[in-house]
């Protein structure tokens, strides 16, 4: 197992991604630490104003002190801004290009990493882990270093003025640093912990509102409210915590400094009555004295921050750091001009270890063959369809297409040939149109409209008064089963593929729709190699070859007339399924 990585060494992944705009935040860090050395100036040029004014009574110098005190606080604000104003355009622009970045790696991960995981939770790393690192950029490396030279510019000037007085500064600071250390490690597991939770929230209002029909049909409304309220309610007690433990780290640095500053006020008025310290190195002293509680104020909240940031980031880079199953081997090819014979040679999977779901498998196919795959549930047909685009490897033999191993090519290239139409159609929120062109990106208005026409489409389609600009709502939730099966279909029609995969894609329509879709589909087949998961055996007559599987076996195939007269378990499910129809089942 791979040990988590230290504070540090985040910190430094997350510096990572300045390097494209070092020549700005050089810019902010110079404007920032100006600003700081200005604000220096301040306590001394006070200092000389009160005694300008107590000790020499010169009103012309009294004049020149405030007007160059006054250009001092305009230089500063100005300095400050720009360096502020170019920090968080920096850390905006960082977490814009992160969340660029991780959506890029989600994409690219295979499709087991999905299945381990739950989109709501994903959703939050995208989201609301990036976030939260932004601070650590804007927050943390500016105000640090501008931080670190106010604090150790006002030890320096304190010293100058009056090292007795320093002392007493100099104790509180190894007790603020330990409460630094213990509390910022605490914060930082509470912030990592928060996220966690935030995450578990999201991917609950995720789950149910995408599956609202079945939350309605069954009336799991309180049910639902309740789980999403104690997701709420666990993550408030974990943010309860943070907030408390961080507000009793402030107040005990509050208690702290402000009993030094009294200390402080006491001792230096005794200097000032014994003439050891004039009234203006007092006023100095004491702004230089807040200059080091605030300094060291902002470091705490730069700790609490970092703290917060690192357990964001620990949760983000974790993504990252994870490897696709399925990746193009060095030197792979573009999959050009496919015919479509596609060949199994003794392939055997597993999802888990020790778990086979298909053995040992091997069968051919010439291009414009249509491949049925039949056996009962758990058999490993849709497996096997997963398996020829590559949404995973083998792990055993090797899948030919066109005499080439589907893994010395490209993904893409290799998916560029193959269009699936599966039995749960998922299509986006947007329009028909743009739903359809998801399967040609270029295709024109009219070739978008042919591809609805060859699916059977086009009549549902232009009834509606939007016609192919209607919106479909979120998942097709607008269409019907039939509508939507149509839809994919004209998409894959769009694609021109040159491999077909269906599976199952008429099981869940009516006897009407199905007829409709079924004609769409074999005019869809006479175009290319095909693949079909049969729902119902009388839909694959036709079918070049059948093939029956059982516990990850092919066990018989051939045709659907040599398989009914060998009477094994394919003239078994059809004898089934026909007395069904008899009945209406």
């Amino acid at each position: 197992m791979k040990s988590p990585l230290s504070a540090l060494q985040i910190y430094l992944r997350i510096l990572a991604y300045v390097k494209p705009y070092r020549g700005r935040l050089i810019f902010a860090l110079v404007a920032s630490v100006l600003a700081t050395l200005v604000w220096l100036t301040v306590p001394l040029g006070l200092r000389e104003l009160l005694d300008a004014v107590f000790d020499d009574g010169d009103r012309a110098l009294l004049n020149l002190i405030t007007l160059v005190l006054v250009t001092l606080f305009v230089a500063q604000a100005v300095l400050g801004f720009l360096g502020s104003f170019t920090l968080d355009w920096i850390g905006e622009k960082i977490v814009a290009d992160l969340r660029k970045q991780l959506y890029e790696h989600l994409n690219r991960l295979s499709l087991k990493y999905f299945s381990n995981q739950r989109l709501g939770e994903i959703t939050s790393r995208l989201t609301n882990d990036v976030a939260a690192l932004r601070d650590a950029v804007t927050g943390t490396l500016s105000e640090g270093l501008t931080q670190s030279i106010n604090l150790i510019g006002s030890v320096v000037l304190m010293v100058y003025l009056n090292w007795r007085l320093s002392l007493i500064i100099f104790i509180t600071v190894p007790v603020i640093t330990i409460a630094v250390r213990y509390f910022g490690q605490l914060i930082r597991k509470l912030s990592r912990e928060v996220q966690d939770r935030l995450a578990d929230t999201t991917a609950i209002a995720e789950e149910s509102l995408g599956a609202i029909e079945s939350v309605k049909s069954f009336a799991r409304e309180p049910f639902e409210t309740g789980r999403y309220n104690d997701g709420v309610d666990r993550l408030f007690s974990t943010a309860r915590r943070r907030v408390l433990f961080s507000n009793l780290f402030w107040s005990s640095v509050l208690v702290v400094f402000m009993s030094t500053m009294i200390v402080i006020f006491w001792y230096g008025g005794t200097e000032v009555l014994a003439g050891r310290l004039t009234a203006g190195d007092l006023v100095a002293f004491i702004f230089f004295a807040f200059n080091i509680g605030r300094s060291m104020g902002g470091m705490a909240r730069i700790y609490t921050i970092f703290s917060s940031a690192v357990g964001a980031s620990e949760r983000i880079f974790s993504l990252l750091d994870e490897k696709p199953e399925v990746e193009d081997r060095p030197g792979a090819k573009t999959l050009e001009h496919v015919k479509g014979a596609v060949s199994f040679r003794d392939v055997s999977f597993s999802y888990e270890q020790e778990q086979p779901v298909l053995k040992e498998i091997g069968f051919g196919c010439t291009p414009g063959d249509i491949v049925a795959l039949v056996g009962p549930s758990g058999a490993g047909k849709t497996t096997l369809l997963k398996l020829i685009p590559r949404f995973y490897d083998v792990e055993g033999g090797e899948i030919l297409i066109d005499g080439t191993d589907i893994r010395d090519v490209t993904q893409s290239s290799l998916r560029s040939h193959i269009a699936i139409v599966p039995q749960d159609i998922q299509l986006f929120g947007s329009t028909v149109r743009e739903n359809i062109r998801y399967g040609r990106l270029d295709a024109t208005d009219s070739e978008v409209e042919e591809a609805a026409r060859s699916a059977e489409a086009h009549d549902f389609i232009i009834d509606n008064p939007d016609g192919y600009d209607a919106l479909v709502g979120e998942r097709g939730i607008k269409l019907s089963g039939g509508q939507r099966q149509r839809i994919a279909i004209a998409r894959a029609i769009l694609k021109k593929p040159k491999i077909l995969l269906l599976d199952e894609a008429t099981s869940s329509l009516d006897s009407e729709s199905e007829a409709a879709v079924q004609e769409a589909l074999n005019r869809l087949m006479t175009q290319c190699t095909t693949f079909v998961i049969a729902h119902r055996l009388s839909t694959i007559r036709n079918a070049t070859t059948i093939l029956v599987m059982d516990h990850g076996r092919i066990i018989e195939r051939g045709t659907h007339q040599t398989l009914l007269d060998k009477e094994g378990l394919y003239r078994k499910l059809y004898d089934i399924q026909f007395r069904r129809d008899e009945i209406g089942v």
